[in-house]
Parts: structure tokens; sequence; C-alpha cells
């Protein structure tokens, strides 16, 4: 998967409820480490603006665990496949998405309150194994201060 998105321009990560802010933090990794423009947003506040980033083969990853909002996150996939959006799905279901989804990062079921650790980790992952696809430098990525030391 990492091979596929080392070339992408632009990934939009998606997520909602506790999940947004795993899609914020996946966007993050994959900005700090491979130099990829990466947005995370609400996959509920999709209409306003994300959605015409979407072309034919833009990368959007969605965190999408079997949850209280799994059928509106259904219908966010739904509209990027309708628009030629590759969609990566991250889920504890991969039956769920298998029809939708381009890809499936499958993450044990938890309660939900666990869900953003199990999904953040493969996130990060993902954005480390594209990093170093792309020859950039993991351990210093340009531009980043590991300890702040002025105020």
């Amino acid at each position: 998967m990492a091979k596929t998105l080392a070339a992408a321009r632009s990934i939009l990560y998606l997520g909602r409820g506790i999940n947004y802010p795993v899609a914020l933090e996946g966007a993050l990794k994959m900005k700090e480490l491979s130099y990829i423009h990466a947005e995370g947003y609400p996959a509920g506040e999709m209409k306003h603006g994300p959605i015409a980033l979407i072309e034919k083969g833009v990368p959007a990853i969605f965190i999408a665990p079997i949850d209280s909002l799994h059928e509106k996150i259904l219908s966010n996939i739904e509209e990027v496949k309708a628009r030629g959006g590759r969609v990566i799905a991250v889920t504890d279901s991969p039956a769920a998405v298998l029809e939708r989804a381009d890809d499936v990062i499958v993450v044990p079921s938890t309660h939900p309150v666990f869900v953003p650790f199990l999904t953040t980790v493969p996130l990060q992952l993902l954005a480390y194994h594209v990093a170093v696809l792309r020859g950039c430098n993991v351990d210093q990525p340009r531009n980043l201060a590991k300890s702040v030391t002025v105020e």
C-alpha cells in the first residue's frame, strides 16, 4: 500500500467523532515524514471543502470502525468513490467496507474508547513506509525540532 501512495501529491484523511483526531494524526505524520500534502478532516464536514479536492485516483483514508457512526462514514466513502477517489479504510470489520474500499487496513475490534489507539498505529506506520520509499530521512525530518529550545 505504501508503494502506491509514495507518488501521491495529496492525501485526505477522514474520520467521524472520536476518529476525527485520528485522521488529524495520520495526516500530520504523513506530512512530517514524507512531505506529501495531507489533510485531516471531519468526515461529516466533507461537503464543505474537501470534496472539491477529490478526483480520479486521489487517496482518501477513512477511519471506519464499526461504531454508532459507521453508516454515515460508509456514505462518505460512497461520495469519494463516486468521484473517482481511491478509498483506503482502516476498520475492525473488513466485510463492512470490502465492496466500497480499494484497500483495507484491518485492526482488532475493541471498546469504542480504545479504537484510536488501534487505528493510529497503522497510520503512523504507513507514513513511515511511504517516507522511506520516497527516500526521506525519517529520523530527522526537515524543519522539525525534536525539542523546543526557544520560547
